[in-house]
């Protein structure tokens, strides 16, 4: 497994930015495939994001698709979830997740999480 550790949670108004970034540990990062989900207070977790071990193909949840782009460097192990035009309904806890399988996207698929980072959107 591979150990992760999100960065760049906080509070934003509407319309806003945020990057996050997730730090991963381990010589075998170019191998998983990294996902983002996020979890809405009182809500279950769910699917934000994906890229595949290259960085070649990626998949959104269609209520981020066009606002967040999900990217990823080897070299560094690190993934990023760049979040633009944010809704207050984007509030949520955000978690970083490895996969083995190359085109995963449920939760059941991801076997390595972050803690979470808070994302704060107000109107």
């Amino acid at each position: 497994q591979v150990q992760l550790v999100e960065f760049g949670g906080g509070s934003v108004q509407a319309g806003g930015s945020l990057r996050l970034s997730c730090a991963a540990s381990g010589r075998t990062f170019n191998t998983y495939t990294m996902g983002w989900f996020r979890q809405p207070p009182g809500k279950e977790r769910e699917f934000v994001a994906r890229i595949t071990w290259s960085g070649s193909n990626t998949y959104y949840a269609d209520s981020v698709k066009g606002r967040f782009t999900i990217s990823r460097d080897n070299a560094k192990n690190t993934v990023y979830l760049q979040m633009n035009s944010l809704k207050p309904e984007d509030t949520a806890v955000y978690y970083c997740a490895a996969a083995i399988a190359t085109y995963s996207y449920t939760r059941t698929d991801f076997n390595s999480w972050g803690q979470g980072t808070q994302v704060t959107v107000s109107s």
